[in-house]
C-alpha cells in the first residue's frame, strides 16, 4: 500500500444519559452523562479512516470538540509515514507547541483531553494501515521505536531515553517468560486479569449492589471496586455487604474510591474507619493535583495496609512524575485519553516501571475499556513484564465496532482487530449526538427532563 494523506476531520459531541439511572454516580460526581468527544481523521484513501475520542461526562464536551478542531488541523496535508514511525515523538511535540494554544493549558486541561482524541485517532489509522490493533504494533517495535515516540521534555529528571531503551530491553527477556512468551499469552487473551466497578456506583441501591457483586462473581472476577466517600455509616453498611458477598479470602480483593472528595486529614480519618474491610487501596483520596496530600494519604495509611492510587485525572507526564518519584502512590492508575494520548501514557509505563509501581490504567468510562485493554497488553507484554490488573465497566459496550469483552475466567479478550478499538457505530453517534437533528435521543420529550434538570 502506499502512502495515505490526511485530508481533513470532523468531530462529533456524542453523549449518553447515563445520568437516568445513576451509572457512574459517585460522590463528587453524581449525575454524569457519558460522553465522547469524538474525532474521525479523513484520508484520501476509501478504506481508511481514523477514530479516537476524549471521555467526558457531559457539559463542556463540546468545548473539548472545538479544541479538537484546532489541533486536528495541524496534520492536514500530512502524509501518514512523515507523521509516525521514528517521527512519531516530534509529531507530538509539533502538537503541543503551537504557543497560542499551549497558553490556555499548557499540556492539560481542555486542550490536553482534546490532544489525546487527535493522537490516539492517529494511532487507530496507523495501525489499520498495518493491518494491526494498536497493542500489537507497539509490541512488534525495537527499544529504540517505542521510545522514539515519546516526548522526554520535563522528565529527564526521571528517565532518559537511554535508560528507558535500556529498561525495554531487559523486560524482553525478563519478567514473566520472556517477551515472545507474553505475546502468545495476550493471543490467548490471558494477559489482562480484569476487576470491576460496575456493582460500586453509588446511586445504586444495595440490593442491586449485592446482585452485581453476586453476578460479577460468579463470571470469574476476583477484585472488586465500591465507591465511597458521601456518608462514613453509609459506606460502612455497604462494604460489610460487599465482604458478605465476596468474603475475605485472600485471592478476592476490594478497592475503594472517594473521587477526590476529602482534604487529606479527612482522606486519613475516614479510611482508618474503613480499614476493617480491609481495602487494598484508596482511590483518588484527594485533589489529583496534590502530589504532596497524596504522600502523606500513603504514609498515614501504611500501618493499616492500605495502599493509595491515582491518575485518572492525572493531567500529565510531570504530575505523574511527581508522583512516582516522591512516592506518594502504590499504584499508577494512567488514563487513556487524560494524557495527550498513547505517546505520553508510554512515557509514564516507563517511569512506574523504573519506579516499581504497577499500572492499573482508569476504565470506567464509555470507551475506556476498549481503549485501555491495548495499554495494559502492552504494559505486560512490552514495559513491565508483569500482569497486573484493569478496570472494566459494563456500560456501553454495545455502540463500538470492537467492543472490550472479559472472558470467563475473568481476563480481557485481547483486541485482535486492526485499530485502537474505538471505533463507533454510525447509528449510535446519530442517535445520542447532542444536542443532534431529528432523531437524536437529545431531542425527544424524555432528554427534556435531564436538560432542565442541569439548570437547577
Amino acid at each position: 500500500m502506499g502512502d495515505i494523506t490526511i485530508t481533513g476531520w470532523s468531530t462529533r459531541d456524542v453523549r449518553f444519559p447515563t445520568s437516568l439511572d445513576k451509572t457512574g454516580s459517585d460522590a463528587m460526581n453524581e449525575t454524569g452523562d457519558y460522553s465522547a468527544a469524538y474525532c474521525i481523521l479523513q484520508t484520501d484513501s476509501a478504506h481508511y479512516t481514523g477514530h479516537g475520542m476524549t471521555f467526558t461526562i457531559g457539559r463542556g464536551n463540546d468545548i473539548v470538540c472545538h479544541a479538537i478542531n484546532y489541533l486536528a488541523a495541524r496534520l492536514q496535508n500530512k502524509t501518514l509515514s512523515s507523521l509516525v514511525g521514528t517521527n512519531w515523538g516530534k509529531t507530538w511535540r509539533h502538537l503541543v507547541n503551537d504557543c497560542q494554544l499551549r497558553w490556555i493549558g499548557p499540556e492539560k486541561g481542555v486542550i490536553h483531553l482534546a490532544l489525546g482524541a487527535v493522537v490516539n485517532a492517529l494511532w487507530d489509522l496507523w495501525a489499520k494501515t498495518l493491518d494491526k490493533p494498536v497493542w500489537r504494533v507497539v509490541a512488534d517495535m525495537t527499544p529504540e521505536e517505542v521510545v522514539s515516540c515519546i516526548d522526554f521534555r520535563y522528565i529527564t529528571d526521571a528517565i532518559t531515553p537511554e535508560e528507558a531503551i535500556a529498561l525495554l530491553k531487559e523486560t524482553q527477556v525478563s519478567g514473566n517468560n520472556g517477551k515472545s512468551e507474553r505475546i502468545k499469552e495476550a493471543e490467548e487473551s490471558r494477559a489482562v486479569p480484569a476487576y470491576t466497578t460496575s456493582a460500586g456506583w453509588l446511586g445504586y441501591s444495595e440490593d442491586k449492589m449485592k446482585s452485581l457483586l453476586r453476578e460479577t462473581l460468579s463470571k470469574g472476577y476476583r477484585h472488586f471496586k465500591v465507591k465511597v466517600g458521601s456518608n462514613l455509616e453509609q459506606d460502612k453498611r455497604r462494604l460489610a455487604l460487599a465482604r458478605e458477598v465476596i468474603g475475605y479470602d485472600k485471592g478476592n480483593v476490594l478497592m475503594v474510591d472517594a473521587n477526590q472528595v476529602w482534604s487529606v486529614p479527612e482522606a486519613i480519618e475516614y479510611m482508618k474507619e474503613l480499614a476493617e474491610f480491609k481495602p487494598w487501596f484508596i482511590e483518588e483520596p484527594t485533589s489529583p493535583d496534590d502530589i504532596l496530600g497524596h504522600k502523606a494519604v500513603r504514609e498515614a495509611l501504611k500501618p493499616y495496609g492500605i495502599g493509595v492510587a491515582t491518575g485518572e485525572m492525572c493531567q500529565n507526564r510531570v504530575v505523574f512524575k511527581q508522583l512516582l518519584m516522591s512516592g506518594a502512590i502504590n499504584v499508577c492508575q494512567v488514563d487513556a485519553c487524560r494524557l495527550g494520548g498513547l505517546n505520553e501514557v508510554l512515557a509514564v509505563l516507563l517511569m512506574a516501571k523504573k519506579f516499581n509501581v504497577p499500572i492499573v490504567p482508569h476504565s470506567g468510562g464509555v470507551g475506556l475499556p476498549e481503549y485501555t485493554q491495548h495499554l495494559s497488553t502492552i504494559d505486560y507484554v512490552v514495559v513491565s513484564g508483569k500482569k497486573s490488573v484493569l478496570e472494566y465497566v459494563d456500560h456501553l459496550h454495545e455502540h463500538f465496532l470492537h467492543p472490550a469483552v472479559v472472558n470467563e475466567g475473568g481476563y480481557y479478550r485481547t483486541p485482535m482487530e486492526a485499530g485502537y478499538s474505538v471505533e463507533m457505530k454510525a447509528e449510535s453517534m446519530d442517535q445520542y449526538e447532542f444536542p443532534g437533528e431529528d432523531g437524536s435521543w437529545w431531542r425527544s420529550e424524555e432528554a427534556k427532563g435531564i436538560l432542565a434538570s442541569s439548570l437547577d
